[in-house]
């Protein structure tokens, strides 16, 4: 079988035991993460000081052990090994076990602690102990942390052929979804007369588009704001790069929001309007003015509450597909 690919740990290279396929679903099971080996028995041996060594203070771990029978085992806990003395509440915590084409997984049981932080060698649940008394043996205490039956997480086979314990980490694309020829150095916008890309949120009333400017304000500025609340006019939101900082390259417009009754929130045809740039910041009504590139609607987004799509009337959709084919025409 092919074997993982690891990294390099301090000056060693370490080969990892564990086969391709079984690592694509281990890390399935974790997010898009990558497995770094950081201890392996049979070569830094099976006392508790040698996983301490190279094992606490690394964040989640995932163990995995291996026995003659040919079962692949172990477990996984998000809280830090730090021979605390303390009993671990870990809700992420889990076993699991792989038998040629069989796979389980058994989750932490609702109110009970995933392992006891000691000294001593890994333990789940304070009922699974793995390099039990310094030795290549797992061996099962009883107990309700996890619902395990041994003879199926690993045949009732104790004797450990094999146990390594790995760090996940995010796992950085090895290729990027699109190539970029530009950096932020030597960026250079292709239009120089449009200073700031105009964005227009459109949605139903109640769908969070303030709430969205707000929150998008909040990140650049660094505290909380409120600075768009109901709209009842069009408006425009300059963003700022902190909180006296220069004006970001894009300014956020806000609408009155949509409703499925006839004459009521935003009017369709006020929309030609808003995207050529005709009705300026706070206009209630339509204006009929020269207006430049830069006052333009550059991009429009749709603003709507996913909780609620399959509650959206017939009506309230079809005003949206209307507006769809009015920006559309427009771009064209």
């Amino acid at each position: 079988m092919q074997k993982a690919k690891v990294r390099k740990v301090s000056t060693e290279t370490l080969t990892s035991n564990l086969p391709e396929e079984r690592r694509e679903q281990l890390c399935a099971s974790l997010g898009n993460v990558e497995l770094t080996l950081l201890y392996k028995a049979s070569v830094h041996g099976y006392q508790a000081s040698a996983f301490h060594k190279r094992c606490d203070r690394q964040g989640p771990t995932l163990l995995v052990a291996y026995n003659r029978s040919g079962y692949i085992f172990g477990g996984y806990t998000s809280v830090d090994y730090a021979r605390s003395g303390r009993e671990i509440t870990d809700e992420e915590a889990f076993l699991f076990s792989f038998k040629s084409g069989t796979s389980s997984y058994i989750k932490i049981n609702s109110g009970y602690n995933a392992r006891y932080d000691d000294a001593n060698g890994p333990n789940f649940g304070q009922q699974l102990y793995f390099c039990h008394n310094n030795q290549p043996v797992v061996y099962h205490q009883g107990g309700n942390a996890f619902s395990i039956n041994t003879s199926s997480m690993y045949g009732n086979e104790t004797q450990l052929s094999e146990c390594e314990v790995y760090k996940p980490e995010v796992s950085v694309e090895e290729k990027p979804w699109r190539n970029v020829l530009w950096t932020p150095e030597n960026h250079k916008p292709l239009m120089t007369s449009v200073s700031q890309v105009r964005i227009l949120m459109i949605g139903p009333v109640g769908a969070g588009k303030s709430s969205f400017f707000n929150s998008i304000n909040s990140i650049f500025t660094g505290h909380v704001t409120t600075k768009a609340i109901l709209t009842v006019q069009f408006r425009t939101y300059p963003v700022n790069d902190g909180r006296e900082g220069k004006p970001l390259p894009f300014v956020l417009c806000d609408t009155m929001g949509l409703e499925e009754q006839s004459g009521a929130g935003l009017d369709i045809e006020d929309i030609s309007s808003i995207l050529q740039g005709h009705i300026p910041d706070r206009y209630k009504q339509k204006a009929s003015r020269p207006a430049s590139l830069q006052e333009k609607i550059h991009c429009v987004v749709y603003v709507i509450d996913a909780t609620k799509i399959s509650l959206m009337s017939d009506k309230l959709q079809e005003k949206l597909a209307s507006i769809r084919r009015k920006v559309n025409s427009l771009g064209e």
